[in-house]
């Protein structure tokens, strides 16, 4: 005979919104603690699994600029994720552009193509699709050292960017790939994945879901980052497919 707990309504609310924003916690015995630490609300539950607001990263999720001050906590973090949450958040001026003379039938076709960006596509599609996609399915790089060169500035255009970043010399040659010997080498592939996945996260309506192709050298980030976008609860399952010699 317990009056409602607010605070487990509020956090449960802000865990539908932003999962991310959402960690689990423990005390120094290693149970789940009832104390409410500095930076967080704890969800005093004692027979079920606690939870904590990570104030820092709704701050910044509420934020048109870089949030300072990190705390210790279970999360997934790497040098750039403030950066690359920032750019899931800002705002382009572009849009898109019909291309008449490259469709057919585009007056009556139910089916759209688009030709650029993912980044800047998903954030233009968030106008009319938001909530509403049924199924995505991506096939990004999967980072294997020699397919993948991480921009991250995308008000100028890839050449100007590889250019400018010594990725390229004058004459056009690539001078950098995303080798292993990069001390970026996994942080550059989080923060690019990052961004689009939060982005693909609220197209999605409630029921939808999201396919992912990726190999064995980055699956293990792919499920971080995907437990903390999507919340581990919304996992359902791992296909694997190996191609079998002639």
């Amino acid at each position: 005979m317990h009056s409602p707990n607010l605070t487990d309504g509020n956090i449960a609310r802000i865990r539908e919104l932003f999962p991310g924003c959402v960690t689990e916690i423990k005390d120094e015995d290693g149970r789940m603690g009832d104390e409410k630490g500095e930076g967080s609300a704890v969800s005093p539950h004692p027979s079920s699994l606690r939870y904590a607001i990570d104030f820092d990263l709704l701050r910044q999720k509420l934020s048109g600029h870089i949030v300072d001050g990190p705390q210790e906590r279970d999360h997934l973090n790497w040098p750039g994720k403030r950066e690359a949450l920032l750019t899931a958040n800002a705002p382009i001026a572009k849009t898109l552009r019909p291309c008449r003379e490259e469709s057919v039938d585009f007056d009556t076709t139910k089916n759209l193509f688009i030709e650029g960006d993912n980044l800047d596509a998903l954030k233009l599609l968030l106008e009319t699709c938001l909530g509403k996609v049924k199924m995505i399915y991506i096939d990004p790089p999967y980072n294997t050292g020699n397919d993948f060169i991480y921009e991250d500035d995308f008000a100028e255009t890839t050449e100007e960017f590889l250019l400018r970043s010594n990725q390229k010399d004058e004459e056009g040659n690539r001078l950098v790939a995303s080798t292993e010997s990069n001390g970026r080498f996994h942080s550059d592939w989080l923060s690019m994945i990052y961004p689009r996945l939060k982005l693909a996260r609220n197209l999605l309506r409630d029921d939808g879901v999201i396919f992912i192709s990726i190999d064995d050298n980055k699956v293990s980030h792919l499920r971080n980052v995907c437990n903390e976008i999507f919340g581990i609860d919304n996992y359902l399952t791992d296909q694997i497919f190996r191609q079998l010699s002639p």
